[in-house]
């Protein structure tokens, strides 16, 4: 999957990839009755992405630091329903995404702090 590339903006793809691997692991999730815990998932893991893509339009600096940080909470929230999952018995492992969220929650952090001192 990480052959698609919709930006030159590091921050933009891994959101984009991570979004895409959170639809396939919520599909997985939905197979096994889990439907509640896909739902909150999907909304939370596809919204990162959606808050970025949205930040690269934004209105001004504040405007864009308000729409990554909106992402940062997003990626919080989608952290707690891996780890949800990863130490649900029976369901498929999120060892792989949560090393993916960390790397985005990393970018995110930086971007965040380095907008603010500029």
């Amino acid at each position: 999957m990480t052959e698609i590339s919709i930006s030159n903006n590091p921050i933009v793809n891994k959101s984009f990839l991570f979004a895409l691997d959170i639809i396939k692991y919520t599909d997985t999730l939905e197979s096994s009755r889990k439907f509640v815990i896909a739902n909150q998932l999907l909304k939370s893991g596809t919204s990162i992405g959606a808050n970025v893509w949205e930040s690269q339009h934004a209105e001004s600096k504040a405007d864009f630091i308000h729409k990554l940080k909106i992402s940062a909470k997003e990626a919080k929230e989608t952290e707690y329903w891996l780890l949800l999952c990863k130490y649900s018995k029976g369901l498929p492992d999120t060892s792989d995404k949560l090393d993916k969220l960390l790397e985005i929650q990393k970018l995110l952090s930086r971007i965040i702090s380095t907008s603010k001192k500029n």
